[in-house]
């Protein structure tokens, strides 16, 4: 997936836009709009904290840390088990498990309260009182959805990056 983001001037030029995209066949879920807190974005999908903070880059980290930590940790039970216990080989991927769930969660809770440093670019923009539009969209799509925004708002400022 590609992420198309266009710094658009107002809120009627972005609806324009939007319905034109969905006429093109990208869905609702797919489009999502910043715009400064004085700005009102009724009628236009808003982003979520899924695009907002840094809660997508938090689960992912927490995941890998919680999860190696469940390792070494069940390594160490494995190579030091307590007084009377048996344990078998399972421990050691429940434990693993555990530690991601659990990395995961704790790591959510934090990142979901950053802001999404990847926005910091358009900041400037948004407190002027523009409106950042993303695009979420395969390849094949990039160039007519750039062109569909320009041909709307000639003075749009786009950019482009590869998202997961």
């Amino acid at each position: 997936m590609y992420r198309v983001y266009a710094i658009v001037s107002d809120k009627e030029i972005c609806k324009n836009i939007v319905t034109k995209l969905n006429n093109l066949g990208i869905l609702t879920r797919h489009l999502h709009v910043i715009a400064s807190l004085t700005k009102d974005l009724e009628g236009l999908p808003q982003a979520t904290v899924w695009q907002n903070t840094e809660l997508v880059h938090g689960l992912e980290l927490g995941a890998a840390l919680g999860g190696i930590a469940g390792l070494i940790g069940g390594g160490l039970a494995m190579i030091f088990p307590p007084t009377g216990v048996a344990l078998n080989d399972s421990v050691l991927l429940v434990v693993a498990v555990g530690g991601a769930i659990l990395g995961s969660a704790t790591s959510a809770i934090i990142s979901s309260h950053e802001h999404n440093h990847s926005l910091d670019r358009f900041r400037t923009d948004i407190a002027r009182g523009k409106l950042l539009l993303m695009v979420d969209v395969s390849r094949r799509q990039v160039d007519e959805v750039q062109a569909i925004i320009h041909n709307i708002h000639s003075q749009a400022k786009i950019s482009i990056t590869i998202s997961k």
